[in-house]
């Protein structure tokens, strides 16, 4: 077989996943450009909103959620700049934090008074700073192996910053031009992958996430190019003080599943993370911390382990809200 024709397969396969779970691409239509997503189960049921980590794309959910219960919905989106949603304007950056009224958006266009949220990452941190400001909106929340903001040294942010900014306007000049992003086939687009994430995703599932993540070169017809936004990399963070976060903590009283994997780091001192633990197990009854063998992907590399933890969690707090609009979709 040849290199083409394994690629095409690969690519096929994902795409022939999508059929056989009937899912539908859906955009959502925004002041500037749109957000784009894959919604899962029944129409007539408000979904539970599914959001990725950075640089990944709604593809991140695609093993994990065929195993859940087929009674539940899902809408798994693309962040800006990231799988088929608009990037945002040139001259500007990337923030986590804005995107809180993205999903108020999202809120609107279907017309939810309640969301309940399903997220790795940068999606779990999103949705957790989400739910703190409006726990009134939040009616559940299942982390996948984040649990909140990061923490981090003065010195550190600092420094970040300092180099954040300059990479930035490189990156949005680069943009500008309009010019072809590097080019690679599609095994060396797995295996950037692969290697990116220090293996955290398998080469196995790359193809669900460079499903919507790459594009054919025109200059090496036999090549790809990552179309995610290079403007990403350069992201600056959110610098939440922890006494700020540990505020956040005590205000989610919601049904909430944090699902840590074994192998990922905390990606800041780990007492910050045992603080917050505690105050979300002092105050509130409804939170469950498991433990799941595997990294930080483990979600999309090993759903069969993560699965079985959501769908009691669902079992046990989820109830079907007829409450979407239809002619949205």
């Amino acid at each position: 077989m040849s290199d083409d024709v394994a690629n095409n397969s690969l690519i096929n396969l994902v795409e022939e996943h999508d059929r056989k779970h009937g899912v539908q691409e859906v955009q959502i239509k925004l002041p500037v450009g749109h957000i784009a997503g894959k919604w899962w189960g029944p129409r007539n049921v408000r979904p539970i909103l599914c959001l990725h980590g950075w640089q990944d794309n709604a593809g991140t959910f695609d093993t994990l959620i065929p195993l859940l219960p087929k009674q539940v919905s899902f809408l798994a989106i693309d962040f800006p700049g990231h799988g088929y949603s608009s990037r945002i304007p040139d001259g500007l950056t990337y923030q986590t934090i804005s995107s809180i009224n993205l999903l108020l958006a999202i809120m609107t266009e279907y017309g939810w008074k309640k969301v309940s949220f399903m997220s790795h990452s940068m999606g779990a941190v999103l949705h957790f700073v989400f739910a703190a400001i409006f726990p009134d909106k939040v009616d559940l929340m299942i982390s996948l192996d984040s649990l909140k903001p990061q923490v981090l040294p003065v010195e550190f942010m600092i420094a970040r910053l300092a180099d954040s900014f300059p990479q930035f306007m490189i990156a949005d000049a680069r943009n500008q031009q309009k010019s072809e992003p590097p080019a690679y086939t599609y095994d060396e687009m797995i295996e950037r992958l692969h290697e990116g994430t220090y293996q955290s995703i398998s080469k196995e599932t790359c193809p669900y996430l460079l499903h919507r993540n790459i594009k054919k070169s025109a200059k090496f017809p036999e090549k790809y190019f990552f179309t995610r936004d290079s403007r990403l990399k350069h992201h600056a963070g959110h610098p939440f003080s922890h006494e700020l976060i540990m505020e956040f903590a005590t205000r989610l009283k919601m049904p909430f599943l944090f699902v840590k994997a074994t192998k990922s780091p905390y990606f800041e001192e780990k007492q910050y993370y045992d603080q917050a633990v505690q105050v979300l197990r002092e105050g509130n009854a409804y939170f469950e911390l498991k433990s799941v063998e595997g990294r930080h992907h483990v979600h999309l590399t090993n759903p069969e382990r993560v699965a079985p933890l959501v769908t009691d969690f669902l079992a046990r707090y989820w109830s079907k809200d007829e409450d979407v609009v239809e002619s949205k979709l």
